[in-house]
């Protein structure tokens, strides 16, 4: 039904109403969105809460609190949080505080506390607490308020503890505010639950306290028994006085009557005289009276002016003494962060030099090891090419002696015969010098044999078997030359032959030592 409304509307308007729609539209709802905009940016704080808004809120100013009321938040240059006004319980299990008197003692109590909604502590719970759970909150409180009872608890003795507990309340009230409005917080309440000592001194003292409460009962109770008999014998004495001094009453009655009438005669004339003393008396009092209330109420303005400029001095102080605090807090912060920076420094240029320490010995490590697999490499390589070249000289050589070995069976074609003569020719010095190394290092200069003089068979001596066998232990080389056509080299040594001595029958045989 709208949409047939508005379009009649439309149609009844005509094409200038429908182009002036048009243009309305978007500044309708460009109208509707800064609305919306502006809503959402609006921000209410609750009366149980503080609105805490920060980023870009003033010179010299980190945050803007408020209690109560709203406050629209300026987008992109500001943000903002809650604080949470409700209070908080604190269990403070306090146990073996030092006292003045080195008594350790155990005071369990419970501590409630809450962010402060006065400006300038609003303002130190907005820098310390912002954005802090609950339970962060509570540790930092608990901290301070176990320091600050431990600090009261060392300067009071047992005693004082004990039985001055409003001084020991004051104490606690006036260390720990002080202290936990530094980071925006308010002492609320203070419940000491119980106060005991490790060495039950405490204990002590109350059963020695109830003892002399007994022993004071038990000598009230003896006093007061004792002036009952005695009231009785009080009570008799004074009926008799009573009586006594009814009848003297009643004769000074008598006496009495007489002279009062004397004497009301004369008070009464000496009345009129005093009333109209008193008159004269009571109107000097009265101006004394009004010039010293004027004065008065002009010394208490002075005075009430006097106070108001002490308070106004003492808030001076405090919000001096406040602002000094959070100076030193705000430097000691920077003092920390500067000393972090400086220690992140230094770290960092001492890892980067390990680090340039580490990689170069890496990078020396793997040098090395290189350097060895190159020299490993290069040995294997030597060592190849060595065995290399040899295997090609060993074969060359081999090819050479095949070439000549064929070449000697060519020209021995005709009697086969000598191609072996002369390959054991070609040996020949090979073993002569095995045999040589076999006796080459005996030394026989001389050798005598003493014989008998009979023959053996053969007719011959047993010296002569002897050189005979010594000569014969060699292989028949001698021979083997002759047959070849060829010389002996020296060092086969030479063989002489032996003299014999028929008169003494002394047969001697002398070898030469092999030349080296």
């Amino acid at each position: 039904m709208f949409s047939l409304a508005f379009l009649t509307q439309v149609d009844a308007l005509g094409g200038e109403g429908f182009m002036a729609l048009a243009v309305m539209g978007p500044v309708l709802l460009l109208l509707l969105f800064f609305i919306v905009f502006v809503a959402k940016r609006y921000k209410r704080c609750p009366s149980n809460k503080v609105l805490v808004i920060y980023g870009k809120v003033g010179v010299n100013q980190a945050a803007k609190c408020l209690h109560g009321g709203g406050k629209f938040v300026l987008p992109l240059i500001q943000d903002h949080a809650f604080l949470n006004l409700e209070p908080m319980v604190i269990d403070i299990p306090l146990e073996g505080a030092l006292s003045l008197n080195n008594i350790r003692v155990n005071v369990p109590a419970t501590f409630t506390v809450g962010i402060s909604t006065d400006p300038v502590l609003m303002n130190l719970a907005a820098e310390r607490l912002l954005l802090l759970n609950e339970k962060k909150v509570q540790e930092q409180a608990q901290d301070i308020i176990l320091g600050q009872l431990r600090l009261v608890i060392a300067t009071l003795s047992i005693e004082e503890i004990n039985k001055d507990r409003e001084k020991f309340m004051n104490l606690i009230n006036e260390n720990v505010a002080d202290e936990i409005n530094k980071v925006g917080l308010t002492l609320i309440n203070v419940n000491i639950r119980d106060i005991t000592d490790e060495s039950g001194y405490i204990e002590a003292i109350g059963k020695r306290a109830a003892a002399e409460a007994i022993n004071r009962a038990k000598v009230d109770v003896a006093q007061q028994e004792r002036d009952g008999a005695t009231g009785q014998k009080d009570a008799e004495r004074d009926q008799r006085v009573r009586v006594a001094e009814l009848e003297a009453v009643a004769i000074q009655g008598e006496v009495k009557s007489r002279r009062d009438y004397e004497i009301a005669t004369a008070e009464r004339e000496a009345e009129t005289v005093a009333a109209k003393k008193n008159a004269e008396q009571q109107q000097r009092i009265q101006v004394a009276s009004a010039e010293s209330q004027a004065v008065q109420g002009e010394n208490t303005s002075q005075a009430e002016i006097a106070d108001s400029n002490a308070k106004l001095a003492e808030v001076r102080a405090e919000a001096k003494r406040r602002g000094d605090v959070a100076d030193a807090e705000a430097a000691k912060a920077i003092y920390l962060a500067q000393r972090e920076r400086e220690l992140a420094r230094l770290s960092k240029e001492d890892l980067a030099q390990q680090e340039i320490e580490k990689q170069r010995i890496e990078i020396a490590a793997e040098a090395e090891a290189e350097r060895a697999r190159r020299v490993a490499r290069g040995e294997a390589d030597a060592i190849l090419a060595k065995y290399t070249a040899e295997a090609a000289g060993t074969q060359k050589v081999l090819e050479a002696k095949a070439e000549g070995y064929e070449r000697l069976i060519l020209a021995c074609t005709e009697n086969p015969q000598i191609a072996s003569t002369l390959l054991m020719i070609e040996q020949l010095p090979t073993l002569v010098a095995e045999q040589v190394k076999a006796i080459q290092n005996l030394k026989i200069d001389k050798i005598t044999v003493w014989d008998s003089g009979s023959g053996s068979k053969g007719g011959r001596g047993s010296t002569a078997n002897f050189l005979s066998s010594l000569i014969g232990s060699l292989p028949a080389m001698h021979d083997l030359a002759e047959q070849a056509g060829i010389e002996l080299p020296a060092v086969l040594g030479k063989v002489e032959k032996t003299k014999s001595n028929d008169d003494n029958r002394k047969e001697e045989a002398e070898v030469l030592e092999p030349v080296d």
